[in-house]
C-alpha cells in the first residue's frame, strides 16, 4: 500500500464504479451482496476494493465472518463518495432541466417554523419570477437535513447546527430564535384554566417529537425540573399536519412555536395555553456547504430566502 505521507493520492484515479461499490458495500454490508447490486462477480469487487485500498494506503473495510464494516478511513470514503455521486445525478437533473427550458432546480430542508412562513414566502418570491424552477421542500429536524446537506442531497437548509459534525464544512447566517409554547384545540378545558401549572399538562395526553430530537429532549428535561415524568399517553410525529389535525379534533397538548399555527389560532381553530413553558431552541437560520457554489436555481431561492427573513424577523434589519 501507499503511505498516507507521500502524495500518493490522485482523485483522477478514483473511479466511479469505485465509488458506488463502496457505497453498495456500506448498505450491504457483504461483498457478495454489493457485487450483485453493482452488477459485477464477487471477484471484480474485490479486486476493485483491494485498488482502492492500495491507491489510498489504508483499509477501508474491516472483513468479519459476518461481513464488512467500514473502518474510520472507510466512514469519511462514504461519506464523500455520497455527496460526490449525489452532485453527479444532480448535474444530470440540471442539464435535463436546462435542456427542456426550465432555469433549473433547487432543494431546500426546513424545520418546523419556517417551513411554514418564511420558506413558502421565499418559494412564492421566486415563482412569481421564473416560473420554470423545481424546487424541492423536504420538512425535518435539523440533525437528519444538515446530514443530507453534508451528503449533497439538499442545497440549503434552514434549521439549526446541532453539534461539531460537519460543523468546519459548513456556513451558518442566523436569522431567529424560536420559543415554544403549548398548543391545544381553541375550547380546550385548560385554555381558560387561572394559575395553570405544568402539573396539569399531563392530565392530557401529548403529541411528541420523535425521541431521538432535540426538542424532545427539551421537553423531558422541562418536565424533569417540574418533578414531572414524560407523558405516557403520548403520540410520536415530525409531522405538522397530522399535529394539526390531531389537535383540532382531540384535547391533546403538544409544543410548537406558536408562529408555526398562526394560521389556525387566528381562525380560532388553536390557541395558545395560559402557561410559560420554559422550552426554547437554539437560534436557526440558513445552512450552506462551504466552499460550494450553488446552482443557479438554489442561488435564487438564497437570495428571496434573505430578503424574505428581513421582512418576517425585524431584528435582521440594518
Amino acid at each position: 500500500m501507499a503511505t498516507p505521507n507521500t502524495p500518493w493520492f490522485n482523485a483522477s484515479r478514483l473511479k466511479t464504479r469505485q465509488l458506488l461499490l463502496l457505497l453498495h458495500l456500506h448498505e450491504q454490508r457483504s461483498v457478495l451482496r454489493a457485487a450483485e447490486a453493482a452488477s459485477m462477480t464477487q471477484p471484480a469487487a474485490s479486486k476493485l476494493l483491494a485498488e482502492m485500498e492500495d491507491m489510498l494506503g489504508v483499509k477501508l473495510f474491516e472483513r468479519h465472518a459476518r461481513g464488512v464494516e467500514p473502518t474510520w478511513y472507510g466512514q469519511v470514503l462514504i461519506r464523500r463518495a455520497r455527496a460526490a455521486m449525489s452532485e453527479i445525478g444532480r448535474a444530470q437533473e440540471e442539464i435535463a432541466a436546462l435542456r427542456s427550458g426550465r432555469m433549473g432546480q433547487a432543494s431546500i430542508g426546513t424545520v418546523v417554523n419556517p417551513g411554514t412562513n418564511l420558506v413558502p414566502q421565499a418559494i412564492a418570491e421566486v415563482k412569481r419570477e421564473f416560473p420554470d424552477i423545481l424546487v424541492r421542500v423536504e420538512m425535518d429536524y435539523s440533525r437528519p437535513l444538515v446530514s443530507k446537506l453534508l451528503d449533497g442531497q439538499l442545497d440549503i437548509v434552514i434549521g439549526r447546527i446541532l453539534g461539531p459534525e460537519g460543523a468546519g464544512e459548513l456556513e451558518f447566517e442566523p436569522l431567529a430564535d424560536e420559543p415554544h409554547a403549548v398548543i391545544a384545540r381553541a375550547g380546550h378545558p385548560l385554555s381558560s384554566r387561572a394559575g395553570l401549572q405544568h402539573a396539569d399538562l399531563l392530565r392530557y395526553g401529548w403529541i411528541l417529537p420523535p425521541a431521538d430530537s432535540v426538542l424532545r429532549a427539551r421537553l423531558d428535561s422541562m418536565f424533569t425540573e417540574h418533578g414531572l415524568h414524560t407523558p405516557t399517553n403520548a403520540i410520536e410525529t415530525s409531522s405538522l399536519p397530522v399535529t394539526q389535525n390531531l389537535l383540532r379534533g382531540s384535547d391533546l397538548l403538544t409544543a410548537l412555536p406558536a408562529d408555526s399555527v398562526a394560521p389556525l389560532i387566528q381562525a380560532k381553530l388553536l390557541t395558545v395555553l395560559p402557561i410559560e413553558l420554559g422550552v426554547r431552541m437554539e437560534s436557526f437560520g440558513i445552512i450552506r456547504r462551504r466552499d460550494y457554489s450553488l446552482p443557479p436555481g438554489a442561488e435564487r431561492i438564497l437570495q428571496a430566502l434573505r430578503s424574505t427573513a428581513r421582512r418576517l424577523y425585524p431584528e435582521l434589519r440594518p
